[in-house]
C-alpha cells in the first residue's frame, strides 16, 4: 500500500541512522523524498540512490542561503512540500567545565538554527498550499543528561519551538509535532560510547535493564512514529512531543 503516494517529504540529516530509516520508510510507501545532508558521500553510497523518487542535496542547514536554494529546487522539481522532518543533529558531549564554545555553538546551531531555517522556508510553501506537516526531532536528553548541557538545551529548545510553531501555523492547516527518541541503536550512539570509555554492549545492557520494554530502540521504531505524524491519521494532533524510549519519561 502506497500510503504516501503523491506526497513530497523533506528529510534533513537523512544519510544515516534515524534519518536514513525515515527516508527508506517513506520511499517504500510511495513518497517522493528530498534529503538535505552534508555527508553526501554516504547518501551516494546508499542503495536508496537508485530510487527515482529520491533527490538529495549537499546542504549546510545552518546557512540560510543554502536552505533557500534547496527548497526552491525541491519545489521546482517536485512542485510542492507536504512534510518536513527536521532530523539533522550532532553531539559534542562534555562536562560543563570542559565544554568549549565551539562544542556549544555546533550543537545549538545544527539543532535549533537548522530547524528554524528549514521550518521557516518550508512553511512558506505549506501556507500557500493550505496544509503541511512539520516533524521535529527532540530527545529524551531534553529532560537533562550528564555531559550534554549543549545537547539537552538544544533538544529542550526543539520542544518549545514545536509548541510555538504549532500555535502560529495551525490556522494555516499545518501540524507541528516532535518525536523524542531515547536510546536508539545508531552510529551516533556508538560514537558516544567510544568517548565514554565504556563498551557499547555494556551501555546497551544498562539501557535494557532500566527499560520497561526489554530491548534497545531501532531507527525503524522512530521512523514508524514519524510516518504516523506525517499521515492524515494525525490531523488533529499538534504541538505535542511524543517519546520513543521504551520506558516512561519524567
Amino acid at each position: 500500500m502506497n500510503k504516501f503516494e503523491g506526497q513530497v517529504v523533506v528529510v534533513t540529516g537523512g544519510a544515516q541512522g534515524i534519518g536514513a530509516a525515515t527516508v527508506s520508510a517513506f520511499l517504500k510507501e510511495g513518497a517522493a523524498v528530498a534529503v538535505l545532508d552534508q555527508q553526501i558521500e554516504k547518501i551516494q553510497a546508499s542503495v536508496l540512490i537508485n530510487n527515482k523518487l529520491l533527490k538529495y542535496y549537499q546542504c549546510d542547514i545552518t546557512k540560510n542561503e543554502e536552505v533557500i536554494e534547496c527548497f526552491k529546487d525541491i519545489v521546482e522539481h517536485f512542485e510542492k512540500v507536504d512534510v518536513l522532518i527536521n532530523n539533522a543533529g550532532v553531539t559534542r558531549d562534555n562536562l560543563l567545565f570542559r565544554m568549549s564554545d565551539d562544542d556549544w555553538d555546533m550543537v545549538i546551531d545544527t539543532h535549533l538554527k537548522g530547524s528554524f531555517l528549514c521550518s521557516r522556508e518550508a512553511q512558506k510553501y505549506m501556507v500557500k498550499q493550505g496544509h503541511g506537516k512539520i516533524i521535529m526531532l527532540s530527545s529524551r536528553s531534553a529532560l537533562g543528561k550528564r555531559g550534554q548541557t549543549n545537547y539537552a538545551a538544544a533538544k529542550a529548545g526543539i520542544q518549545g519551538m514545536t509548541k510555538t510553531m504549532a500555535i502560529e501555523l495551525g490556522p494555516f492547516g499545518i501540524n507541528v509535532n516532535a518525536v523524542a527518541p531515547g536510546f536508539i541503536e545508531t552510529q551516533m550512539t556508538k560514537d558516544i560510547a567510544k568517548k565514554t570509555g565504556v563498551s557499547y554492549e555494556e551501555i546497551k545492557e544498562e539501557v535494557i535493564k532500566s527499560n520497561a520494554i526489554k530491548r534497545v530502540g531501532k531507527p525503524e521504531d522512530v521512523a514508524n512514529l514519524i510516518k504516523f505524524l506525517a499521515s492524515k491519521e494525525s490531523d488533529y494532533i499538534t504541538g505535542q512531543t511524543i517519546y520513543v524510549a521504551g520506558n516512561i519519561t519524567n
